[in-house]
């Protein structure tokens, strides 16, 4: 923060386009390639803006788009979160409540209400960030993103989405469309996030677990692990998953699997966190969390 001490401005002068499509808006990044931003809620580009970190000519609003406020679930596209849908707006679905509970677990820890009523659950993801809360339920119910382009289409998983901190495979020309969600079998989940501070904090270590079992609910038949704030990207813990996967529940194997996800975890030592402790925090999280979603099964 010490870099940034009295540079806040104010907005410079810029341009704002409205397309009514989502055909019209990847025209208009095109057209305007290199000098326009794309703007959902604007949460964390507009204070960036401010700081100057990022200094888009024109800025290209989604809000008018109807097909990116869509929030929906069918059985064979499971739950479709749109890209202009807030996270106030997934927390209080009856869809998401129903068939993803995790997400509204999730959107429960994140920012304050303001932000959550302008922010996107797209834009948390398309900003990047190691800690983002978003990602690790994400990872761990296997939702992909819907990119649109110019010319055409494709569909990314959302762990396949991250290549570094602030980067992602979106082509500067592509638009995310939406979040798809596949159709739950079953699985019950949960997110754990530790912070320095009870409200409005960023993730020192975020754990996201998601597991199915057999009939007799006593036997791991599949199981996600996903982590946050601990790599250079969020990431699955899949050796951790190996640990539990096709076996009996017990409480040393969720030891195990938990020291798993902390040795595969690549922590950053920061301001608010050594490495040590983030890894040792990675193994706690990932025990609570194991034991949460079995508990709802």
């Amino acid at each position: 923060m010490g870099k940034r001490t009295g540079r806040l401005r104010r907005l410079p002068e810029l341009e704002c386009l409205f397309p009514g499509t989502l055909k019209e808006a990847v025209s208009l990044l095109s057209k305007h390639d290199g000098r326009a931003r794309l703007i959902a809620g604007g949460t964390d580009l507009l204070l960036k803006m401010k700081y100057r970190d990022l200094t888009p000519r024109i800025l290209i609003d989604l809000s008018g788009i109807e097909d990116l406020h869509a929030l929906t679930y069918s059985r064979e596209k499971g739950l479709v979160i749109g890209a202009m849908v807030t996270l106030a707006g997934v927390r209080d679905s009856s869809l998401v409540k129903k068939h993803c509970p995790i997400l509204e677990e999730t959107v429960g820890q994140m920012a304050s209400e303001q932000v959550r009523n302008m922010g996107t659950m797209v834009g948390n993801l398309c900003n990047a960030v190691p800690s983002a809360d978003s990602a690790p339920p994400l990872i761990a119910l296997g939702a992909s993103l819907k990119l649109v382009g110019p010319k055409s289409s494709r569909t990314v998983l959302v762990e396949d989405f991250f290549k570094g901190p602030g980067q992602t495979v979106l082509n500067p020309k592509e638009i995310v469309k939406e979040i798809q969600i596949p159709r739950g079998r079953g699985e019950k989940g949960t997110y754990i996030k530790h912070t320095l501070r009870r409200e409005m904090d960023l993730a020192v270590v975020g754990v996201a677990v998601c597991l199915a079992s057999n009939s007799k609910k006593d036997t791991c038949k599949d199981i996600r692990i996903s982590l946050g704030a601990v790599a250079p990207v969020p990431m699955r813990a899949k050796r951790a998953e190996g640990v539990l996967r096709g076996k009996k529940f017990s409480e040393g194997l969720i030891e195990d699997a938990a020291l798993a996800a902390s040795e595969e975890a690549k922590p950053i030592e920061d301001i608010r966190a050594s490495a040590e402790y983030r890894k040792e925090m990675v193994r706690v999280l990932t025990k609570r969390a194991i034991r949460s979603s079995i508990q709802q099964l």
